[in-house]
C-alpha cells in the first residue's frame, strides 16, 4: 500500500510539472512577442558630405522691331548664354572653393549685315584655405584665370565706296581688339584669408606670381607687352609679374529669389613700382522672377594702366573700361551635395 501511494504521488508531481512546460506553439508566440516589444536596431549614420555643388545656366534673347519709326533706329536681335558653376569643399579646418563663369553673346543689327559679338568672358577662380589659431583667419592660396573664347572687333563704317557696303566691306573695315589668350591673365597668390562674416571674405596675398599672355602679335602693344625690337616693332608674347594681390568678395542673399554678388580685385606689381595697381570689379544682381525666368544685371570694370585705349576724343591712352548687361531670359539652376 505504501508503494502504491508513493507511485501515485510521483505520477501526480510529474503531471503537474509537465502541465507547466510550454508547448512549441507557446514558445513561438513568446518569441514573436519579445521581438515586437524589443527595441529597433539603430539606423546607420549618414555618410558625411564634404562637397557642395551648384550649376546655374541661362539663355537670354532680345529683339527690337521698328516700322516707319520717325525717331529712327534699326531692327536688332541679341542672343546670349551663360554658365555659373561652383564646387566647394569643406572638411575640418580646410576649405577649397572653385567657381567658373562663362558668358557668350551675339548682336545682329539691320544696319550691318554681320553678327557682332557683344559678350565673351571666361573667369576661373580657385581658393584654398586652412584655419589658423586666430578666429576667422586662414592661410590661403588663390588662383585665377581670365580670358575669352573668340575674337572681338570694333566695326568701323566702310569708306570710299560708291555703293551700299556689302558684308565683305564691313568685315574688311573691322578692327581686332581681343581674342582667345589675347589677352589672358593668370595669377597664383599665397597669403591670408579673413572671413569675419559668412557673406564676406577678404584675401590678401603679398606673394603673387602672375603671367599675362597676348598670343595675337598685332595686339601686344595695346596690352602693354615689352618691346624687344624697336625697328621691327616686335613685342614679347608673355609678361611675367610678381606682386601683391587683394580680393574682397561679398554675397548678399536678400531672399531665395534675389541675390547680389560682388568682387573687387587689386594687383600691384613689385617689378614696376611706379605703375598704378590693376583693378577688376565685377558685380551681379540675380532676380528669379518665376520658376524658369530671371532678370540679371551684371557689370565689369577694369583699370589696367598698361592697356592703351581708344578714347572718345580720338586720342589713345590708359583709362577705365566698363560694360553693363541687363538681361531677361530662361534660367535653370542645379544645386546639391555629393
Amino acid at each position: 500500500m505504501k508503494k502504491l501511494f508513493l507511485l501515485i504521488a510521483a505520477l501526480g508531481f510529474a503531471a503537474a510539472a509537465y502541465a507547466q512546460e510550454p508547448t512549441t506553439t507557446e514558445v513561438g508566440e513568446e518569441v514573436a512577442a519579445a521581438l515586437e516589444e524589443g527595441e529597433e536596431a539603430p539606423a546607420p549614420e549618414p555618410k558625411p558630405t564634404y562637397w557642395t555643388l551648384s550649376l546655374q545656366n541661362n539663355i537670354n534673347f532680345g529683339q527690337t522691331f521698328l516700322s516707319q519709326w520717325a525717331a529712327g533706329g534699326y531692327n536688332n536681335y541679341t542672343l546670349a548664354a551663360g554658365v555659373d558653376a561652383n564646387a566647394n569643399y569643406a572638411k575640418g579646418k580646410m576649405i577649397w572653393n572653385n567657381r567658373l563663369q562663362m558668358d557668350y553673346g551675339f548682336l545682329y543689327s539691320a544696319d550691318k549685315p554681320i553678327l557682332q559679338k557683344n559678350k565673351d568672358r571666361i573667369y576661373l577662380e580657385s581658393k584654398w584655405g586652412f584655419e589658423t589659431p586666430i578666429q576667422h583667419l586662414s592661410y590661403s592660396a588663390n588662383f585665377d584665370f581670365r580670358t575669352q573664347f573668340d575674337n572681338n572687333y570694333n566695326y568701323g563704317t566702310p569708306t570710299g565706296l560708291t555703293n551700299e557696303p556689302t558684308k565683305a566691306d564691313w568685315l574688311a573695315a573691322r578692327d581686332l581688339k581681343s581674342g582667345l589668350f589675347s589677352p589672358a591673365y593668370m595669377n597664383l597668390g599665397l597669403g591670408l584669408l579673413w572671413t569675419p562674416k559668412p557673406w564676406f571674405s577678404l584675401n590678401f596675398a603679398p606673394l603673387t606670381g602672375g603671367i599675362v599672355v597676348v598670343q595675337e602679335e598685332s595686339l601686344r602693344k595695346t596690352y602693354g607687352m615689352e618691346l624687344i625690337d624697336e625697328v621691327a616693332q616686335t613685342y614679347k608674347p608673355v609678361r611675367f609679374e610678381f606682386g601683391a594681390q587683394m580680393k574682397a568678395d561679398a554675397n548678399f542673399v536678400v531672399n531665395e529669389n534675389l541675390t547680389y554678388t560682388t568682387q573687387l580685385a587689386l594687383f600691384y606689381n613689385y617689378l614696376t613700382p611706379k605703375v598704378e595697381p590693376r583693378i577688376n570689379w565685377d558685380n551681379k544682381v540675380f532676380w528669379k522672377m518665376a520658376k524658369f525666368f530671371a532678370l540679371t544685371v551684371s557689370t565689369n570694370l577694369i583699370y589696367d594702366p598698361l592697356v592703351i585705349l581708344d578714347k572718345k576724343d580720338g586720342t589713345q591712352g590708359k583709362g577705365i573700361q566698363f560694360r553693363e548687361f541687363l538681361e531677361f531670359g530662361f534660367t535653370y539652376t542645379i544645386a546639391g551635395k555629393k
